[in-house]
């Protein structure tokens, strides 16, 4: 048996010896598109059953959903120009108007922060082919059509703009907006990046209103970064609220085009707070409000009277740690006018609740000992649900439909059907579903297959097509020295299970001793331990297994996908937990016979960043390199809503931010260390890094650092990538 066993393992050995090693010119430089999945993007689908249209280079075509084939193209930029000239645009995004016979055209996009940019929009008339600029006055942002394709909303220089397409007119409809103080229609830079907001404003459903954000920043502190390449660096000013210090007051206005007046929605006498989300009911005449607290322990939906703006509180959650927006943020109102569908994790799982308008609790919709991940929405025809969930396993999202039809006569030996699983195959599967819920995308991979998207049939979930199945690069993965990651789980010393997957040289031999190179992120309910195809440093693992390293990554305390109580445990003490949970991984690879306990590095990237500088100086004694890129290295320099939903803010719970601020412990660094940052980081600013270097050399330690100019928080542009890579790579080698 042992031979047979050598004999395979030598034979799996020259195999791997005569495939093509993977490199970072592959990965990051001129020929990164090898190792890139292709998938299909840009999908709208069309009124008329059985087909969608897809962006398609420069051109929107219309597809037939059975046969896959292009039966039309709507807009060619090279056969249409703009009106009155011979100029043609070259398109980078679309919308069709809900009657698909206009289509709003985005060109010249310019981005300025992680979702927000402006652009230069044109509209497509399909049944004249006349192609019309939206506005002479500047570039836009948010350009939105309304339901009835009639006109288009949209935000210039802080203030909020509607087209009326049929007489070509453009009015104001705030006139106020003023930079770094008052913003109509668009968030301010933390709703952005924290409540995944930038467009502030919607259209009601009879197009005759719109509602929009007001965001008065005057009162919050402006950070400063300098920007280089002049003679003399720019100063680049803007609002960026800290945690603890002052946010920007909100306002929501609703404006009745008719009429020409805007009503102020009614939010309470509390002004330091938050209201991430605003929807439409189904009725143009009652707008829903979502309203949290400061500490956001507290969520509060309001219906508003849009005529009088008076507003009444209709359902309230509240928790003893945090409610998290980001991750409960399913509020589906139905055609029926009478209920909507609520995410909450009350249960301690999130799990799907069904209210009446009034906020009556009529039922608990799903159940159980594990999470929906999302809410993919309602075919209220066959009361029929489709979701996504955690109930196989937290490491994989699957499809699931359940009937929430009720018998009229309810005996006790009734019981509500289970869900049924529509995903059988191991993976990872992330839907989008038709509006009329007769044919979703199933975008699907696994650790060890590659990403597909295939075309099937609700609700039977039957295969009508594959729309990409990326078996080119299938193909190149097979040429290459590819080790595909094993999953593994073990037991802390504090009894806490904790999942992590791990990628072996491809010449492996379990008599040698490997150096360990460890990836960290481990931020409040994140996951890097997921069975779905790797990210592109999936492929930089490649290189340094080939080198003779064994990639880690464990996922702490924290971290998401098992339940409120596992998530929120680092709550009031980000750093604590997840440190302890990281060491924890250390020390258990150091007793695997083919680890050499006494070379694991780590490294980790913005939270990952803060928690590898962590492990390197509380954990110094476990770990002999690391490597921080982008880190927070104290949470007073991080933004408010962030920072507060788990710390609450820095004046009621000063320890919580100074205990495990890595600042606070550099001289216990011992190993060696790269600090990098990019110094036009908007997110995580580069103060974070200087004050960091500054503990350091009090403290008498020796590191090193790096800084990329002008780099924002994802330090790419040029060359920047492979740059960065090839760095950190001499790195490992150098110090493991």
């Amino acid at each position: 048996m042992k031979q047979l066993t050598l004999a395979l393992t030598l034979l799996t050995t020259l195999v791997q010896a005569q495939k093509k090693p993977v490199t970072l010119e592959e990965i990051y430089g001129s020929r990164a598109a090898t190792f890139t999945a292709k998938s299909v993007s840009g999908v709208n689908w069309m009124k008329e059953g059985g087909f969608y249209t897809s962006l398609q280079g420069d051109k929107v075509v219309k597809f037939s959903l059975t046969t896959g084939e292009a039966v039309d193209t709507l807009f060619d930029p090279q056969v249409t120009t703009v009106s009155g000239s011979t100029q043609k645009i070259s398109l980078q995004g679309y919308q069709l108007s809900s009657d698909e016979r206009k289509m709003l055209l985005r060109t010249e996009v310019e981005p300025i922060y992680r979702r927000s940019s402006k652009a230069e929009t044109y509209i497509f008339d399909l049944n004249t082919n006349t192609l019309e600029k939206l506005s002479p006055n500047g570039k836009q942002m948010y350009a939105t059509l309304s339901p009835d394709g009639t006109k288009a909303a949209f935000v210039r220089d802080n203030n909020l703009f509607v087209k009326d397409l049929t007489t070509n007119s453009e009015t104001a409809i705030t006139k106020d907006g003023s930079k770094n103080s008052i913003i109509n229609g668009a968030a301010d830079w933390v709703y952005e990046e924290e409540f995944s907001m930038s467009k502030a404003f919607e259209w009601s459903p009879d197009s005759r209103r719109v509602a929009f954000y007001r965001f008065d920043e005057t009162a919050v502190p402006e950070y400063n970064m300098q920007l280089w390449g002049e003679l003399y660096p720019k100063d680049y000013r803007f609002k960026y609220p800290k945690a603890g210090d002052a946010n920007a007051t909100i306002q929501i206005l609703v404006h009745d085009l008719p009429s020409a007046k805007t009503t102020v929605m009614q939010l309470g006498s509390e002004t330091d707070q938050y209201i991430p989300r605003i929807n439409w009911t189904q009725s143009s005449d009652l707008l829903s409000i979502r309203r949290m607290n400061r500490l956001q322990n507290q969520l509060d939906i309001l219906h508003a009277d849009v005529a009088t703006g008076q507003t009444k509180v209709v359902l309230s959650e509240k928790s003893e740690t945090y409610v998290d927006l980001n991750f409960t943020d399913d509020l589906t109102y139905l055609a029926n006018g009478t209920q909507f569908i609520y995410s909450s994790e009350s249960s301690g799982y999130k799990h799907l609740y069904l209210y009446d308008l009034n906020g009556l609790l009529l039922r608990q919709l799903t159940t159980g000992g594990w999470e929906v991940d999302d809410f993919i929405g309602i075919d209220e025809a066959k009361n029929l649900i489709y979701f996504t969930s955690t109930a196989v396993s937290p490491l994989e999202r699957h499809l699931y439909r359940l009937d929430i039809s009720v018998p009229k006569r309810i005996t006790r030996r009734y019981k509500a059907p289970e869900p049924v699983l529509m995903t059988p195959e191991k993976g990872t599967h992330r839907m989008l579903m038709s509006p009329d819920f007769q044919f979703y995308l199933d975008y699907a991979s696994s650790a060890t297959s590659v990403p597909q998207v295939s075309l099937r049939k609700a609700p039977s979930g039957e295969l009508v097509r594959m729309l990409e199945t990326n078996a080119a690069l299938q193909k190149t993965v097979e040429e290459y020295q590819v080790v595909l990651p094993e999953f593994f789980q073990f037991t802390t010393t504090q009894g806490h299970a904790l999942n992590g997957w791990m990628i072996k040289p491809a010449q492996f031999d379990q008599t040698k001793k490997y150096p360990v190179v460890m990836f960290v992120y481990g931020g409040p309910g994140s996951q890097t331990v997921t069975n779905s195809w790797g990210s592109r440093d999936f492929f930089w693992y490649q290189t340094l297994a080939d080198k003779g390293f064994i990639i880690v990554s464990v996922d702490n305390r924290g971290t998401g996908a098992r339940g409120k109580e596992f998530r929120t445990s680092t709550y009031a003490q980000l750093g604590k937990l997840e440190t302890q949970d990281q060491i924890e991984g250390a020390k258990y690879l150091g007793t695997l016979p083919y680890v050499d306990k006494g070379r694991i590095g780590i490294w980790g990237w913005s939270y990952g960043g803060y928690m590898s500088s962590l492990c390197m100086t509380v954990g110094a004694d476990y770990f002999k390199a690391g490597i921080a890129v982008a880190p927070v290295t104290t949470w007073r320099f991080y933004d408010s809503i962030y920072t507060e939903r788990y710390l609450k803010r820095p004046q009621d719970n000063a320890a919580g931010y100074d205990d495990n601020s890595p600042i606070n412990h550099a001289e216990k660094l011992k190993g060696s260390f790269l600090l990098i940052h990019g110094t036009g980081d908007d997110n995580v600013h580069f103060q974070n890094s200087v004050e960091f270097v500054q503990a350091l050399i009090k403290a008498n330690r020796n590191f090193e650092t790096f800084y990329y100019p002008n780099r924002n928080h994802g330090i790419s542009g040029g060359n920047t990538r492979l740059h960065l890579y090839q760095m950190m790579t001499k790195f490992w080698e150098k110090n493991l």
